[in-house]
This record gives structure tokens, sequence and C-alpha cells, in this order.
């Protein structure tokens, strides 16, 4: 089993992470810059919509998709978690993922992400940042910086 477990410490309470995480007026300002819609509770859909620039590159609509397995804000989500950007990855079916927010002293939370990649080998490149080099984004270790980084200055990496 390929499971990327990252970790990050940011100042900013859980209840403003978990918001960032689960809310498109957030999601469209770091990361891969998409709307991701989600229906907080357990069988609720997620959907990720592409942004302008992935359209432009023959991206669908839909970027990616999947389903809340748990949902304890601000505290815990569980989703499955499949990429649509490419028949490939599409093909390599759902995986799951995980965000555990856990406050720590001093207004820090700790946000661990662990994302299951068992039989998605494509994907598992992609979230590593194995393709930074060649435009397809740094995966989580990008998308986590740039998060911390929108939420303790107020602006993400393209500002």
């Amino acid at each position: 089993m390929t499971t990327q477990v990252y970790k990050v410490y940011i100042k900013a309470t859980p209840q403003r992470i978990w918001d960032a995480i689960t809310t498109p007026e957030w999601t469209a300002r770091y990361g891969y810059r998409g709307l991701v819609e989600m229906e907080l509770h357990p069988g609720g859909a997620v959907v990720g919509r592409a942004n302008e620039g992935m359209l432009a590159l023959g991206a669908p609509e839909i970027a990616l998709d999947g389903e809340v397995l748990e949902a304890d804000p601000p505290h815990r989500l569980v989703q499955t978690f499949r990429m649509l950007m490419n028949p490939d990855l599409a093909a390599e079916g759902f995986t799951r993922l995980t965000y555990e927010l856990k406050e720590g002293k001093d207004g820090v939370t700790a946000l661990t992400v662990t994302h299951e990649l068992d039989g998605a080998p494509g994907l598992a490149a992609l979230m590593s940042g194995q393709f930074e080099d060649q435009g397809a984004g740094g995966g989580w270790a990008w998308t986590l910086s740039e998060l911390k980084s929108l939420l303790e200055t107020g602006t993400g990496f393209a500002g």
C-alpha cells in the first residue's frame, strides 16, 4: 500500500483551516485553485472543478470527485478522491484522503493529510510532486505550503 502523509503547522484556528479546506471560496485561492464543493456529511459528494487555466489546457470541467466518508468539523474529514484530469488517472479509481486538525498552543494548529494511494501509482507520483518541473504542480507539499502562507499572511504564492 502506498500512503503519503504530510504534516504542517499553521498559525490559525482549526475552524479557519477547516473552512479553507471545505469551501470553494477558499479552495480557489491556493494549490491548484479549483472550486471544490463538499456536502459535509457521510455519503455527501465532493466535486472539484477545473480552473480556467486547466480548462484552457483541455482538462474536463470536473477535475476530481469523491464522497465524504466522515465529517467531524473542525477536527477530521475523510473522503474518497479520484483525479479526473486525464483518462489514465481517472482509471486508477478512488483513493482515500484524511485531514486531521489538532489545535496546539499559541494559536497553532497541526494539519495532517494522509492520502492512501494503493493501486494509484500515477496519482501517487503526481501528489508527491514528481511532475512539478513539467508544469503539473508540486502536489501535496506545494498545496499545503500555499495554504499555510495564505492563512498566515493573507496571500498565496500567486499573490
